[in-house]
């Protein structure tokens, strides 16, 4: 194949990590965001600042580009699709329709017997008084949303008069499980049964947002096994082309629920990059550019920790690290309290 121009819509921290594994494969990288200040642009090749329905700054992007991806999956769907007239889109915008909407997504994970919480729709506030039976439970927005953005934990009923939004949004309620563990498991799909896919994930969070992450995940053999199962049956009814991911729930029974799926690289695979030969980065590159695909192997266990908000500073000022860790700084100008600034990787 000859030289590839990768296009890469948005551009945070995950869109610096694809543009990096890009280098690696000699694929220049030309990333398209609305956020002038986006650190991405340290990393990639061309950046175009541009709002997300602009069709001249977009046109002009396209025209740069062979092939296009992206870093988010709260990208206009209408943007995308037009985009895909012109220009092959991976993975396709009509995936990002399905997930960008929790219920679709729920209903979507159902239709394929795969277990999801229980939920139901909630279009008013009058809604929640019938559905009382799902409480204790996360009211959610059913579109946008992440790191615990639009969703409002209801512990009890009383809980439903003290919350203050706004119901000419969509929302979602879903039952809480009684928690044991939340996982992930990331597979890189490159065609038809034909795909890579990593370990079980252990993650923890605090205030809605992923803390660390490692592996080996401490699960048993069946959900070790069910988990990858149903993350292949997930991407293979997609028809995905590159890297996603697939967030689980196991509670104190052990049983296990999808809680949602990414359509990109994630968070909680930030530890590929030193753990195995080839990263959730370099196979999303590698399936979306249609680049050989490579066995991965796994060279260390790891545990990542997200550095949020002023966490970074030790770091930044060059706080001594051992041979076994590996500090990512993201190079976002402003520290605000629950940003992402960068992370660490141990190998244990």
């Amino acid at each position: 194949m000859s030289k590839v121009n990768l296009g890469i819509i948005g551009g945070g921290q995950l869109g610096s990590m694809l543009s990096t594994a890009a280098k690696k494969l000699n694929i220049k990288t030309i990333i398209y965001c609305d956020d002038i200040d986006a650190p991405a642009q340290n990393f990639c090749d061309e950046f175009i600042l541009g709002e997300y329905n602009n069709k001249e700054k977009i046109d002009e992007f396209i025209n740069k580009v062979n092939v296009i991806t992206f870093e988010f999956e709260n990208i206009p769907y209408e943007t995308l699709n037009e985009i895909s007239k012109k220009k092959l889109v991976l993975p396709k915008p009509s995936i990002n329709r399905i997930i960008q909407h929790r219920l679709s997504e729920k209903d979507f994970i159902n239709n394929l017997n795969i277990r999801t919480t229980r939920y139901a729709s909630v279009e008013k506030k009058s809604d929640l008084e019938t559905l009382k039976e799902f409480i204790p439970g996360i009211l959610k927005t059913s579109t946008m949303g992440y790191d615990g953005k639009g969703q409002y934990p209801l512990r009890n009923i009383e809980d439903i008069e003290k919350i203050n939004i706004d119901f000419s949004k969509e929302y979602i309620i879903e039952k809480l499980v009684k928690l044991k563990k939340e996982i992930s498991v990331i597979i890189t799909r490159f065609g038809n049964n034909n795909y890579e896919i990593y370990e079980p994930i252990e993650n923890i969070h605090e205030d809605q947002i992923l803390k660390y992450s490692k592996i080996p995940a401490e699960i048993s053999e069946n959900i070790f096994n069910q988990s990858k199962e149903w993350a292949i049956m997930i991407a293979e009814e997609l028809r995905y082309i590159g890297t996603l991911c697939i967030e689980f729930f196991i509670d104190r029974n052990d049983n296990l629920y999808v809680n949602e799926i990414a359509p990109r690289v994630h968070n909680s695979g930030h530890l590929t990059i030193n753990a195995f030969n080839i990263s959730q980065f370099e196979n999303h590159i590698r399936a979306v550019c249609s680049l050989e695909k490579i066995p991965i192997k796994k060279l260390s266990n790891a545990k990542m920790i997200n550095l949020i908000g002023n966490q970074i500073k030790p770091y930044r000022e060059n706080l001594k690290l051992n041979d076994n860790e590996f500090f990512f700084d993201y190079l976002k100008k402003e520290i605000k309290d629950k940003r992402k600034m960068g992370h660490i990787t141990v190998l244990t």
